[in-house]
C-alpha cells in the first residue's frame, strides 16, 4: 500500500549553507538529510528505512544501478544496462535485441559474462590516513603517495575476503576520503529483457526527451554456488498507479558531477574538454553509421556501440548548452563569490587556506596544453576497441604485478585485480570489423590532433598509416579467444613479452606513451589541482559544514523529489505518459514503430496505464536502473533517463527543468503479464 504524500512548496533554509532547491542533492548514505525530507514531505523515513534500502540497492560493473525486488535474488535494472549482455548472448541469426530475451523457466536464465553486482555494506572515514600520506609532497609525488595509501587501505580491509570489494573514494574533491566496502556477486544472470524496439522506443530522437514511451526495464538474478541468492531483505513492489506530487526516493550510484569546480575550471570544460569530446564522438558516430548501413549484420554488430556514442554525444550537447547559458553560469559564479566572501570575512580561515582559486586559475593553461595528449594516448587510448583494451590490460597488468603494490597504477591494486581479471577473461564475442573501425579512427585522430610533427606519432605509427596499421593488428590478433587471453594473464610478464600476437607487441611498444602523458598530467595538472582542491574543501566545510553533499563519484547515493512535470519556454509538460500515448505516438516507421508483441497485445492492455513519469530527483549517468522508491520503501519504477535540459545537472541542479525519467512498476507489471507471457516473474514480484 502506498502512502500518498503531498508536500508544501517550501524550501528549507539551512543556516550558513548555500540555498539549496528542496530536491537538490546526491546524498551519501551516512549523511542523508532525514529531517529535511520528513519535514518537507510529511514522511517518516528513519535509519531502519535507509538500512533496508541500502542493502537492497546494487551497483553494477556496467556503470549502472539496480535493486533486489524478490526473495530469490531477482534484480530490476534498465534494458539499456544489459544491452551488452543481450548482444553477447545473441548471434547474427538469433538476435535477442529484436525478439527480447524471454526465458520460460529459471533454468534458462543465462549468465552475463564479466558482469559483477555490488551491495554496499559499510562506510569508514579514512581521511586522516590518506591526507597524512601526501603531507609535504607536491605534483606527481603527491598523487602517487595518496594513491598508494588508498590501495594499502583497500588491501588491508579486503585481505582474505574474496566475496568483498573495498574501495577508497575521494569525496568533496579531497575534503574527505571514505572506505566503501561492498559484498560482491560475480554470477549475474539475465532473467528478462524486452526487444530494443520497446525498450528504447523513439531511439536517439527521443533520448533525453519527455514525453517518453520506453519499457527501459530488465531483470537480472544473483546466483551463488549455482543457486539463486536468498534475499529476504528485498524491496517490495507496488504495481499501482503513481500519483502526481508524491515523494520518490532514488537509490543509485551516479557517475560523475562537476558541481564543485571553480569558474575557471568550468570555462576549461566549456572551451577545451567538451569541444574535443564532441568532435571526436561525432566523427566516430559517422563512421559507425556508414558501417551499419552496409548490411543487417553490420547494423547488429554496431548497434550497442553506436547507441552508447549517440547517448554520450547528446549528453555533451546538453552540457555545452548549460555552460553557455548566461543565467545558469551567473548562478554558479554567485555560489563561488558567496564562498569567497565568507572565507574573506574569517581572517584565520583565509590565512590558512591561502588562494586556491588563484592557483587553480593558473593551472588552466597547462590543462589546455596537456589535455589532448592525455586524452588520446591515455584516457581514450584504443578508441573503444575491445581487442585493444584487452591487450593493454594484459600488458599493463603483467607489468604492474611485477611491482610492489605501493608503486602500481591504482587501477591495478590488489583489491581491484579480481574484477579486472573477470572482465578481461569473460567469454564474450567481439567483432574484428568493429574493432578495426575504432582502432583506425583512434590512430587517425591522434595523428591529426597531436599533428604529424609531434615526436610521439612516429613511435605510435612507425612507417604505416592508420588504416594499414589497424587492419594488420586486428587481422593478426588472437585475443578474441578467451583461452588466449587467459594464457597471457596467467603467464604473467614473461608470457606477454614472449607473445607473437601483433596487438600485444604493439601495446608493449607504445603503451609507455600513455604512461608518460599521464605522468606529466599528474605532475603539472592533477597533483597541483588536487592540492588546491583540498584547501577549497576545507573552506567549504568551515563555512557550510557537512550540510552540503559531495560531487558524484560512482558511490551509492540517495536523492529525493516528487512526481511532477514542468513549464519551460511557455510549454507545460505533464508528469505522466500512458500506453495509449505510445500507440498515438507511433508512426509505423522506425524508430517510432510499435514492436509486434505490443501490437498483438493491444486489446489486452489498459490504455490508461501510466507508462513513464517525470520526477524532480537529482540524478545523472550511473543512475540508470536506480529504483524509484515510495515512502513505504516499495519500488514504483526504475530511473532510465533525464531530459535534455537536465544535462546541466553535471554542473548544478536547476529545479525548473531537472527531471528524471522513470518507467513505472505499473507498466513493467502489465508488460510482463500481457505482452511477454512472463507471468512467473510478476508472480515472483508478489503482484496479484
Amino acid at each position: 500500500m502506498r502512502l500518498k504524500l503531498f508536500a508544501a512548496a517550501s524550501v528549507i533554509a539551512l543556516i550558513s549553507t548555500p540555498a539549496l532547491a528542496r530536491e537538490e542533492g546526491m546524498w551519501t548514505y551516512d549523511n542523508f538529510p532525514i529531517a529535511r525530507v520528513n519535514q518537507t514531505y510529511g514522511s517518516t523515513i528513519d535509519q531502519a528505512w535507509l538500512n533496508r534500502v541500502q542493502l537492497a540497492s546494487i551497483r553494477l560493473s556496467t556503470g549502472c544501478s539496480a535493486s533486489i525486488v524478490s526473495a530469490e535474488g531477482l534484480v530490476l535494472t534498465n534494458n539499456h544496462c544489459v544491452e551488452a549482455c543481450v548482444q553477447n548472448l545473441s548471434t547474427a541469426d538469433n538476435q535477442y535485441a529484436l525478439t527480447g530475451f524471454l526465458p520460460a523457466t529459471r533454468e534458462e536464465e543465462r549468465r552475463c559474462q564479466g558482469m559483477q553486482a555490488e551491495i554496499l555494506t559499510g562506510i569508514e572515514d579514512v581521511t586522516d590516513r590518506v591526507r597524512a600520506a601526501g603531507e609535504g609532497l607536491e605534483g606527481r609525488a603527491f598523487t602517487q603517495a595518496r594513491d598508494a595509501m588508498m590501495g594499502q587501505i583497500e588491501t588491508e580491509a579486503c585481505a582474505d575476503r574474496p566475496d568483498m570489494r573495498c574501495q577508497v573514494v575521494s569525496l568533496y574533491r579531497g575534503g574527505q576520503f571514505k572506505l566503501y566496502t561492498y559484498r560482491k556477486y560475480e554470477d549475474v544472470r539475465l532473467a528478462f529483457a524486452p526487444e530494443e524496439a520497446a525498450g528504447s522506443f523513439g531511439g536517439d530522437l527521443d533520448n533525453f526527451n519527455f514525453p517518453r514511451f520506453g519499457l527501459d526495464a530488465a531483470f537480472l538474478r544473483l546466483y551463488e554456488n549455482g543457486q539463486p541468492m536468498n534475499t529476504p531483505g528485498h524491496l517490495g513492489w507496488d504495481a499501482g498507479p503513481p500519483e502526481a506530487g508524491e515523494l520518490v526516493v532514488v537509490s543509485g550510484s551516479p557517475g560523475s558531477t562537476q558541481r564543485l569546480l571553480t569558474m575557471s575550471q568550468l570555462q576549461t570544460v566549456r572551451d577545451i574538454v567538451l569541444p574535443l569530446d564532441q568532435m571526436t564522438r561525432s566523427e566516430l558516430r559517422g563512421r559507425l553509421l556508414r558501417f551499419a548501413s552496409e548490411s543487417d549484420e553490420n547494423a547488429f554488430i554496431a548497434s550497442s556501440t553506436l547507441s552508447s556514442i549517440e547517448n554520450s554525444y547528446k549528453r555533451g550537447r546538453g552540457q555545452g548548452r548549460a555552460l553557455i547559458d548566461a543565467e545558469f553560469m551567473a548562478g554558479r559564479a554567485e555560489d563561488e563569490a558567496d564562498l569567497r566572501r565568507r572565507v574573506g570575512a574569517n581572517l584565520m580561515l583565509a590565512e590558512r587556506i591561502g588562494d586556491p582559486w588563484g592557483e587553480i586559475d593558473a593551472l588552466q593553461d597547462d590543462y589546455a596544453e596537456l589535455y589532448p595528449a592525455y586524452f588520446f594516448l591515455e584516457s581514450r587510448a584504443g578508441g573503444g576497441s575491445q581487442l585493444y583494451a584487452w591487450a593493454r590490460t594484459l600488458v599493463r597488468a603483467a607489468r604492474e604485478r611485477e611491482r610492489p603494490a605501493s608503486e602500481r597504477l591504482p587501477e591495478y591494486g590488489d583489491s581491484r585485480l579480481g574484477l579486472l581479471r573477470a572482465q578481461t577473461l569473460a567469454e564474450n564475442p567481439t567483432y574484428p570489423e568493429l574493432n578495426e573501425i575504432q582502432l583506425e579512427w583512434w590512430l587517425s585522430k591522434t595523428r591529426e590532433i597531436l599533428t604529424v610533427d609531434d615526436p610521439r606519432i612516429r613511435p605510435l605509427l612507425g612507417n604505416e598509416n592508420p588504416e594499414g596499421l589497424a587492419a594488420r593488428l586486428i587481422a593478426g590478433t588472437t585475443l578474441a579467444d578467451a583461452a588466449a587471453r587467459q594464457a597471457l594473464w596467467d603467464g604473467g610478464l614473461a608470457a606477454v613479452e614472449a607473445s607473437d600476437d601483433p596487438l600485444i607487441q604493439f601495446v608493449l611498444a607504445t603503451e609507455t606513451l600513455g604512461r608518460e602523458a599521464r605522468a606529466e598530467w599528474e605532475e603539472r595538472v592533477e597533483g597541483p589541482t588536487d592540492r588546491a582542491a583540498e584547501r577549497l574543501a576545507e573552506a567549504r566545510f568551515a563555512v557550510y559544514g557537512d550540510s552540503i553533499y559531495p560531487d558524484a563519484t560512482r558511490t551509492p547515493r540517495l536523492t529525493f523529489g516528487r512526481v511532477e512535470g514542468w513549464t519551460y519556454d511557455g510549454r507545460t509538460v505533464e508528469p505522466f505518459t500512458t500506453f495509449g500515448g505510445l500507440f498515438a505516438r507511433a508512426t509505423g516507421a522506425a524508430p517510432f514503430e510499435i514492436a509486434p508483441r505490443w501490437q498483438g497485445a493491444r486489446d489486452r492492455l489498459d490504455m490508461d496505464t501510466r507508462f513513464n513519469m517525470a520526477v524532480s530527483t537529482d540524478t545523472i549517468g550511473g543512475n540508470s536502473g536506480s529504483p524509484a522508491i515510495n515512502a513505504d520503501g516499495e519500488v514504483i519504477g526504475a530511473n532510465f533517463d533525464s531530459t535534455f535540459l537536465g544535462q546541466r545537472n553535471a554542473f548544478g541542479y536547476d529545479p525548473a527543468v531537472n527531471r528524471s525519467v522513470i518507467v513505472t512498476a505499473q507498466a513493467i507489471t502489465a508488460a510482463l503479464r500481457d505482452v511477454y507471457g512472463m507471468g512467473r516473474l510478476a508472480d515472483e514480484l508478489g503482484v496479484d
